[in-house]
Formats: structure tokens, sequence, C-alpha cells
């Protein structure tokens, strides 16, 4: 009975907060309380792909995360990014929920530098929501904008934008998929030791600030943690990187619906020649 009741109050929310179908992606911003729009690596084709422009090496990942350990609140997703000559052109998507319940978010994108400390990019996504047999299914169409300045070798600052269209979900009251609004702030306080906060605007609803850590103490070895509000999650886990290949793995803590866990994994394939 317990498990129910928590299936339909987080169904209840995920609706309302995540109906654009946009969820934070891939471990290493789960483990800092999804602070992720000033990173550069594939997974910023979910949270900022003006990001992308600053990425030098061909890159694929995937992502599972079980949200409150159920397996119907399942999410998946996969990113493959690849610079050109001029730009970076990038493809990925994000599946959540189950067969009652589910969205689904897929697009493209483009990103490139504009000059050697600001990098822009834009994405295009098709939006799907299934409500079960009864409800049918809803689709839609959304574009993304992303922009990334790195103001020295310390201070990186990202914005992004989700849904800049406000693609229609239903008529009923004039229903919309959700615009979300990002800014991230990135500070490199020594070597060894990140420190990141972002602030996060859904348009219909409040505010949401997060802060995290990353501590880097040797080259195999990154330990994270961070902490967001509205509501309280607290985060923490810890990513391994050899040669090519990232393994990152984090679990997020609500007092009211307890652990979610989560794992990525991050190849990079080709570094493009000059």
């Amino acid at each position: 009975m317990k498990a129910i009741l928590i299936v339909c109050f987080t169904l209840l929310i995920t609706f309302i907060v995540n109906a654009q179908g946009w969820m934070s992606q891939g471990a290493r911003v789960g483990s800092m309380a999804n602070n992720g729009v000033t990173f550069v690596d594939v997974f910023s084709f979910h949270h900022n792909p003006g990001a992308l422009g600053f990425l030098e090496n061909g890159s694929a990942g995937i992502s599972y995360e079980s949200r409150y350990a159920l397996k119907e609140l399942q999410s998946q997703s996969a990113a493959v990014a690849v610079p050109l000559k001029v730009g970076v052109i990038s493809a990925g998507g994000q599946f959540y929920g189950y067969d009652t319940y589910r969205t689904t978010r897929a697009g493209l994108g483009y990103s490139m530098k504009l000059s050697e400390k600001i990098s822009a990019g834009v994405q295009f996504n098709y939006l799907g929501m299934t409500l079960g047999s009864y409800y049918g299914s809803k689709h839609g169409v959304s574009a993304e904008f992303g922009a990334l300045a790195k103001l020295n070798d310390k201070v990186n600052i990202g914005f992004s934008v989700v849904n800049i269209g406000r693609a229609k979900l239903s008529d009923f009251k004039d229903d919309r998929f959700g615009t979300l609004l990002r800014l991230g702030v990135s500070y490199q306080l020594i070597e060894e030791l990140l420190i990141v906060a972002e602030i996060e605007q859904e348009v219909t609803f409040d505010t949401r600030l997060r802060a995290g850590v990353e501590y880097h103490p040797i080259d195999l070895l990154y330990i994270r943690a961070g902490v967001q509000g509205a509501p309280m999650d607290f985060s923490f886990g810890f990513g391994l990187k050899y040669e090519r290949f990232k393994l990152d793995l984090s679990t997020q803590y609500n007092q009211i619906l307890g652990w979610t866990p989560a794992a990525s994994f991050i190849v990079d394939f080709y570094r493009l020649k000059n």
C-alpha cells in the first residue's frame, strides 16, 4: 500500500513539474544536486547545448536512474556528440516512466564556439507523453537554447532555456509543456576542488536553488556532493575515469520519498584533428 501511495504521489508531482519531458541526466550531475548547466561533457546535450561547443572529443554516454528506487519511475537516457571542423553536432533522448505513464524526449542539436571564451547551441526536440490506453498520447515539438562563457581559467557561467515556444500539451486550460530556465556558475577553487551553484525557474512554479562540490584527489577518482531546495534533496556520489572511459554513480535523498540511485557511463571515441 505504501508503495502505491508513493507512486501516485510521485507521478502527480512529476506530471506537474516535469510535464515538458525534461529531467536531469547523468550520475555526475545527479551526485551534485542536478547542477549541470556549466559542465562540458556529452550529457550537456540534456543540460546546456551551448556547452557542447567546447567539446573536443567525440563522445557517447548512457544513463540510468530509478527514482525513489521504484521500477515504475525509471529514467533512461543516451547522448552522442561529434565535433566537426566547425561546431559540434549532437543527438540524444530520454525515456521516463512505465506503460501507464511515460514521457519521451528526443532531439538533435548544433553547437559552436563564438569566440575562445563563449559557446552557444540550439536544439530541437520531439516531446511525447503517454497516459495509458484510456487517455492516450500527446505529442509536441520544442526548441532549446544554451550558452556557456569561460570568464577565466577558474570561472564558468552557463545559461539554458528549455521549450522556448511553450509547446502545447492540451487545449484543456491551455496546458503546455513546461518552460525551464537555468543559470549557473562554477568556480575552480583549487586544482582538486570545483564548486558549482545554479538557479532554476520553471515558468509557473517556485524558483529552485542548488549547490554542489566535486573533489578530485587522484587522477582516477572524483568525490561529489550537493543539496537543492523546493523540495529539499541531498545527494552524493563518485566517479571513476580511466583513459577514454568514465563511470559515475550517485544517489539523491528526499526525506519523505527516500533514495534515488543512478549510474552513467561515458566513452570518448575520437579526437578531432586540427
